[in-house]
Order: C-alpha cells, then structure tokens, then sequence
C-alpha cells in the first residue's frame, strides 16, 4: 500500500475535494470545544471530557483538620522525645504531653504496634488506641487546658461610669 505522502505527490488538494474546501474551522467541526455534546460527544467523551455536574464537594462544618498521630508511630518515637525533652521517663513508662508539645496532637489513633508502656495526655483518643495502650500496660489521661485567669477590678476602684455623671 502507498503511503499517503506518496500517493498525494503533484495533486494540488490533497485528497480534499475542490480548492475551496478545508477552509476555516467550519471544516473541521468548530473551534476548541466545539461540538463537545453534539458531532464531536464520542472525541471528547474519549478523552475523558465531560459536561455537567460530577460528584460534590464536602460541607466545611463537616471536615476536620485535627492533628493526629497513631499509636505505633509513638511507640517508635518514644525515645527520640525523651532525648528532645519532649517526654519523661520514669521507670520503663513513658510519660508524654502531647497537648503541650510545640505543635499539640489533638487525637491519638490504633494503628501499629506498641511494645512500651506509655502514660499518654490527649485530648481525644478512639476506643482501639486506647485498649492497644492499655494492654502494653500504659494509660491514656485526657488532657484539660489550663483556665485563664481573668482580672476583673473590683467596683469600688473603677471610675465614675457615663450614666453617674
């Protein structure tokens, strides 16, 4: 079979009819995406475009962004926090804040292994992390901010208020 180089070789056209065809981007069915739900839908669904709505997007109150961490990735860096002072160690039981460390967890969960007893502070913690601690003979205690003091002055030692004068 001739290639097509060679078979159109001296024809003026090319194979396209008269001179005054392929003109323009009438010829080739519209511009960009042109076409896209019509003459060119099966080009265009090929190659993955589609038109109208897909899947959703998640409401923000539902999404949350706490900082968390497993509980096998604890127990293999228990003693790089107790190097940094991070963590205590008292016996064979790792002590660790990790509300109070310079970037606070906020939740701790069961993935991994855990070899060490651990006494872990948290504020939240899920129910497998927890009994994996518990059975490596650690304790999970929940984590309380500290209050802030307010100071209030006592009314005798205000000024005269707008509506006294």
């Amino acid at each position: 079979m001739k290639k097509n180089v060679t078979k159109f070789r001296g024809s003026r056209t090319c194979g396209g009819g008269t001179h005054k065809n392929r003109r323009g981007g009438g010829s080739r069915g519209g511009r960009g995406n042109a076409g896209g739900c019509k003459h060119h839908f099966v080009r265009n669904y090929m190659k993955g475009m589609a038109y109208g709505k897909h899947g959703f997007k998640r409401p923000q109150k539902v999404l949350s962004n706490k900082p968390i961490v497993n509980v096998g990735e604890l127990d293999e860096l228990a003693e790089q926090l107790v190097q940094y002072g991070e963590a205590h160690k008292q016996g064979d039981i790792y002590h660790i804040n990790l509300a109070e460390l310079e970037y606070p967890i906020v939740k701790v969960l069961g993935n991994g292994r855990i070899t060490k007893p651990m006494a872990i502070t948290v504020s939240e913690c899920s129910a497998r992390a927890m009994s994996k601690i518990e059975e490596a003979g650690g304790s999970i205690e929940e984590y309380v901010p500290p209050l802030k003091e307010v100071d209030i002055e006592p009314e005798e030692t205000r000024g005269p208020d707008v509506e006294d004068i």
